[in-house]
């Protein structure tokens, strides 16, 4: 057991998608009486089970979860929701004697934990975003970010086009404050984190073999049923939030009927590479995060030594 401290210990498992994250965050959590929390956006709903990557039971071995599949399709869920459950969960994994290990790839969560950050409200407006919505089915996802880019350039670039939710409640903010949402954003970081954090960073000193692993594992999940799961969803409505998520929404041309399956995995592919640069631009601007940088052959019991050096030092234990 993880020894108590003025500080209560976190440790996190961050990377680009695809990097290993989940089986070290068990390889750890088994080594250190640990549990884990996932920091992932699109985990958290159920049903989407498959293009989100969700662990499952046999991979888990054993290992407590939380934080995966408890959202209905269609709810909104903010990082200030993210925050609050995981601060939750962390109290129940801490009352329990075991080390809460925070694994996923969304960045804004676990900085937005780690580092204690408290957005203002900034109020809300359900006509305006009501207008928002409408705006977006009629011109499409771009056109609504470039409404935000040309008052928030800032808060823009640190928020993808197709993440539609994000976009609209940074509007949102803008709208009912005056304000940038970026602005209200850098505010919030002011108080002092409640948590002695220590975040280990997954990467590929070639990028082409995080690239080989994405595209092994898209064609894993297509034999696990990935096709079928999406058009459920698109069948059903449920595509609202799905279209969020990659791995679906380059799917929906297929159902429709106008390109082939072939092509929609290839997007599928090419957009998930895009994700994972994302993903990598936003951590290298955590200087925190330590980086295990993996080679090709690399085996988890090679990383998992890795890992404990980098705990070992940091927490003297």
């Amino acid at each position: 057991m993880i020894k108590t401290t003025a500080k209560p210990k976190v440790l996190a498992v961050v990377g680009p998608t695809a990097s290993g994250k989940t089986g070290l965050g068990i390889e750890l959590a088994k080594l250190l009486d640990g549990e884990v929390i996932s920091a992932d956006s699109m985990q958290i709903y159920k049903g989407m089970d498959i293009a989100s990557a969700k662990p499952s039971e046999e991979e888990m071995q054993g290992i407590p979860h939380h934080l995966i599949g408890f959202m209905d399709m269609g709810g909104t869920f903010s990082a200030a929701d993210y925050v609050k459950l995981a601060k939750e969960k962390i109290e129940e994994v801490r009352s329990r004697g075991n080390l809460p290990i925070i694994v996923g790839g969304t960045g804004l969560y676990v900085d937005t934990l780690l580092d204690n950050v408290r957005f203002s409200e900034g109020g809300s407006d359900e006509a305006y975003r009501e207008e928002l919505r409408s705006y977006v089915e009629k011109e499409g996802p771009q056109a609504l970010h470039d409404r935000l880019s040309a008052i928030d350039p800032t808060a823009a670039a640190s928020i993808h086009p197709n993440n539609i939710i994000r976009v609209i409640r940074a509007l949102e903010v803008c709208y009912v404050t005056g304000r940038r949402f970026s602005e209200l954003k850098a505010e919030s970081r002011q108080e002092e984190s409640p948590y002695d954090s220590l975040i280990l960073g997954l990467n590929y000193e070639d990028r082409s073999v995080l690239y080989s692993r994405i595209d092994r594992r898209v064609d894993l999940m297509l034999k696990a049923g990935l096709v079928q799961e999406a058009r459920e969803l698109w069948e059903h409505s449920g595509m609202a939030t799905a279209a969020n998520a990659i791995g679906y929404k380059e799917l929906i041309p297929y159902f429709e009927g106008t390109k082939s399956l072939e092509d929609c995995v290839s997007l599928i592919k090419q957009e998930t590479r895009h994700y994972a640069k994302r993903q990598l631009t936003w951590f290298r601007k955590n200087q925190r995060i330590q980086w295990i940088i993996l080679g090709e052959f690399d085996k988890m019991n090679e990383i998992l030594e890795k890992s404990k050096k980098c705990i070992a030092n940091y927490w003297k234990i």
